[in-house]
């Protein structure tokens, strides 16, 4: 189940379905090994991938059941891109891709100055025909919010037909920034952590989402 948070602005939706919670205590844990990470980001990404696309558009086709012809609706999952923001967005990815399999997949490559926390833009590949298609970005993580500031902004460009944003944890610094930039585009998260440390982390967090899942720390 989502509902709007009541600390935040009515386009932020905070997935507080039990096994979501649940999961994310368990990531948040400090011992936690990488493959038990990186298992609990692929359980919760497919939890969410549910409510993120709960009002995704169907339509009706004919189909035959072993009884009789009918009429049945169906998603068409090819007008679905899941855009990844490199690196971490890579591992809320797959989670995502076994609800919506026929989904297309676009990149963005960012990296964050460790001195401004600017985004800088290193890689931008998308599928054509964007504007025919809806758009939902991944990032586990929205901390300053400069780095989806920065995707979404350049996503934009291609004009896709809607934007949505999913992200694991928020801290309220990085939504307040994130709407100020991009009021339009609805954020999907498990949860809206107390605020930023002095280093650009959310708190309490999980610590680097990209370092947990690939055991680079």
């Amino acid at each position: 189940m989502t509902h709007p948070s009541t600390d935040s602005p009515a386009a932020v939706h905070v997935v507080s379905h039990p096994l979501v919670q649940h999961k994310l205590t368990l990531m948040r844990e400090k011992d936690r090994s990488t493959s038990s990470f990186r298992r609990l980001m692929h359980e919760v990404s497919m939890l969410m991938a549910y409510e993120v696309t709960r009002d995704m558009p169907v339509q009706m086709v004919e189909i035959e059941t072993p009884l009789e012809r009918t009429m049945a609706p169906v998603i068409d999952g090819k007008k679905t891109v899941f855009v990844a923001i490199l690196r971490a967005g890579v591992g809320f990815l797959d989670g995502m891709l076994e609800v919506v399999p026929s989904a297309r997949v676009g990149h963005v490559g960012l990296y964050r100055d460790p001195k401004t926390l600017v985004a800088v833009e290193y890689y931008f590949k998308m599928p054509h025909d964007m504007h025919e298609r809806d758009a939902i970005v991944l990032d586990p993580m929205l901390a300053t919010g400069n780095s989806a500031v920065a995707a979404v902004e350049r996503l934009k460009e291609t004009r896709p037909k809607s934007i949505r944003f999913v992200c694991l944890l928020a801290a309220p610094e990085g939504l307040a920034n994130f709407h100020a930039h991009h009021p339009d585009v609805p954020v999907y998260t498990a949860a809206i952590d107390r605020q930023l440390n002095d280093h650009g982390y959310i708190m309490p967090g999980l610590g680097d989402a990209g370092d947990r899942i690939f055991g680079t720390k």
